[in-house]
């Protein structure tokens, strides 16, 4: 276990919270629960067919309300009674109505199959307009970030993202930073261009998103367009962009578009031996967590205690 991930676990012991599972026949969500229940990282609800069909009460009141949300997209009652006999919608509706703090899924059904009730039902927080995800990446190279840890977004979820809601995800990424990894969240928003060396559609996408950013939140570290090397060497950076307010030692790392993102953090990850965590949700008005289905069971564990980390407001 890392020095990150540990102090996790620790944070997660230190305000127990309720996470939901609703793929309790998978052999690693099981042993993920004994892990988690014997070490008081969370208190954890498996969400079963029985389990729904158990509460009968909930499963109507469930139904209605969720009939309620979506009936003006063409719902009608019955087909909200059939989708909330799925643990993965009777788990998210436990998240939204707050007897559950947390959902973690993904084991056994795909990203869409776990973010489209959650999407429907919990929705984005108020004031935000986009859902995003990032990476905890824990470097060898504890020159890098900060002690060798960064966070990375999006790698998961937005395609291309427009000036608007890069500027988002730049202000959640350090949010996510702030309550998970700690310390003061550096932000650099990527380009192939440093301070105007470069030209471009993406360019100026990216020097708009960070303005917006420094305009919602002046109190923020961010630099942008930065390329990714004057963004994490100090002595490339004072070459390229003598002026920096990073100096070379950003912490978070905001890639233009999903493309960049993904490549960026598996080429991290396999070329440069860093450990990556995620990928984790954020902007959303509960965390609800993905997981990939080759998961093991270390996974699972450390994706609810960042879950229940991410639900101690």
């Amino acid at each position: 276990m890392t020095p990150t991930i540990e102090n996790i676990y620790n944070l997660a012991k230190s305000n127990i919270k309720k996470i939901v599972l609703p793929e309790t026949e998978d052999n690693r969500i099981q042993e993920a629960t004994k892990i988690i229940t014997d070490q008081k990282i969370a208190e954890v609800i498996l969400v079963s067919p029985e389990y729904i069909s158990q509460n009968q009460n909930l499963y109507q009141d469930f139904s209605q309300q969720f009939f309620e949300l979506r009936q003006a997209k063409g719902m009608t009652l019955d087909e909200a009674q059939k989708l909330m006999l799925n643990p993965l919608y009777f788990g998210t509706m436990m998240v939204k109505t707050g007897l559950a703090d947390g959902m973690v899924a993904g084991a056994t059904t795909t990203t869409q199959e776990t973010f489209r009730p959650a999407l429907q039902i919990v929705k984005s927080k108020p004031g935000q307009t986009i859902v995003s995800s990032f990476f905890i990446m824990e470097s060898p190279n504890k020159n890098f970030g900060q002690d060798g840890v960064f966070i990375f977004a999006d790698c998961g979820l937005n395609v291309n993202p427009d000036a608007d809601q890069l500027a988002q995800i730049a202000i959640q990424s350090a949010d996510s930073f702030s309550r998970l990894v700690g310390g003061q969240p550096k932000i650099a928003m990527l380009s192939y261009s440093t301070d105007g060396s470069g030209a471009g559609e993406s360019v100026d996408k990216v020097r708009k998103a960070t303005q917006i950013v420094k305009e919602i939140n002046p109190q923020l570290i961010i630099e942008g367009e930065t390329q990714v090397d004057a963004a994490i060497v100090p002595e490339v950076s004072l070459k390229k962009n003598p002026n920096s307010s990073i100096k070379g030692q950003s912490n978070i790392l905001i890639f233009p578009n999903l493309d960049a993102g993904n490549i960026g953090y598996k080429l991290v990850e396999r070329l440069g031996l860093a450990h990556a965590f995620g990928p984790i949700t954020q902007g959303i008005a509960k965390p609800i967590n993905d997981l990939s289905r080759g998961c093991n069971v270390e996974d699972i564990v450390t994706t609810i205690a960042i879950t229940s980390v991410q639900a101690q407001i």
